[in-house]
């Protein structure tokens, strides 16, 4: 056998396993849209995988009828887009400075940076502190707690000090500022590793739970999340009966979550593939230095 017909092998049984894989990542987020555009009898028997059976638009009706429910999302996707915004502001300008050999105090600022992402006060303590600086039922309880993650500083540090040093040695010679450095050199050249943290800080505040649970009880700014839960936990309460015409039409929880799942998802699925061609160099250049 050749070398190109052991390549040629090699490469299909690469394709299959990687389209064997493809099909079962794929299969959950299949069943669960399956599930919320199927009916009442096929889900309770299981007879419902990745196709939908009987198809039933209830559970959208109900999602999407909900006035709340639309005004949750235009502020979940405000939210999601200033809380990014600020985030990475905050860890560009934490970052920088600490590449920055000749910073007085630098090992010791990292080493307290570190020491926080093995330890922390705890829920209560920052629960305390938030009611105390009067951010209950404020979007900045949601905003100011998670400003700054030292992973994703740590990593936009690595990646700035993997850029080469001449080009910001030759922007010294030409009279730049480090301000000037940082807005004209530096970020031009880390527009990988931006959007990769870019999209970490606003998948975790799309998908932030937690927080908006303990401090919010306005019903104005309930997050999607929340506001999902909320529907889902008064849903199950209820007995999920709808008019449809003369026919009463039974909507099962189930299905209500699935329809939930995929009202809450897709939005940042779609952003995704607008940021997928930094993703993987982001990751790998800024884990390890170049």
């Amino acid at each position: 056998m050749n070398a190109r017909a052991a390549n040629r092998i090699f490469d299909t049984v690469n394709i299959v396993l990687l389209t064997l894989f493809l099909l079962l990542s794929l299969a959950p987020f299949l069943h669960i849209f399956a599930v919320s555009l199927s009916s009442n009898n096929p889900i309770l028997s299981g007879k419902v995988t990745i196709f939908p059976v009987e198809l039933n638009f209830e559970a959208y009706k109900r999602v999407f009828g909900d006035v709340t429910m639309l005004k949750s999302l235009g502020f979940t996707v405000f939210l999601t887009v200033l809380s990014t915004l600020l985030c990475m502001a905050m860890t560009i300008a934490a970052a920088y400075p600490l590449t920055k050999a000749e910073l007085k105090g630098r090992k010791l600022i990292m080493y307290m940076i570190v020491v926080t992402m093995f330890f922390s006060g705890g829920d209560i303590p920052l629960y305390i502190l938030i009611k105390q600086m009067g951010l209950l039922n404020s979007m900045w309880s949601l905003i100011l707690p998670p400003l700054v993650n030292p992973f994703y500083m740590i990593i936009l540090i690595t990646f700035f000090q993997s850029l080469p040093k001449s080009l910001e040695e030759s922007a010294e010679l030409d009279g730049c500022s480090q301000f000037g450095m940082l807005i004209r050199v530096i970020l031009p050249l880390s527009l990988p590793i931006l959007a990769t943290l870019s999209l970490f800080y606003a998948v975790n505040r799309w998908n932030g739970f937690n927080d908006s649970l303990y401090y919010i009880t306005n019903p104005d700014l309930y997050p999607l999340q929340l506001k999902l839960y909320q529907l889902i936990v008064n849903s199950m309460a209820s007995d999920n009966l709808q008019m449809e015409g003369n026919m009463i039409v039974q909507i099962t929880p189930e299905s209500l979550k699935a329809a939930n799942i995929m009202f809450a998802t897709v939005p940042i699925l779609i952003v995704y593939p607008w940021l997928q061609k930094y993703f993987v160099s982001g990751i790998t250049v800024g884990a390890v230095k170049g």
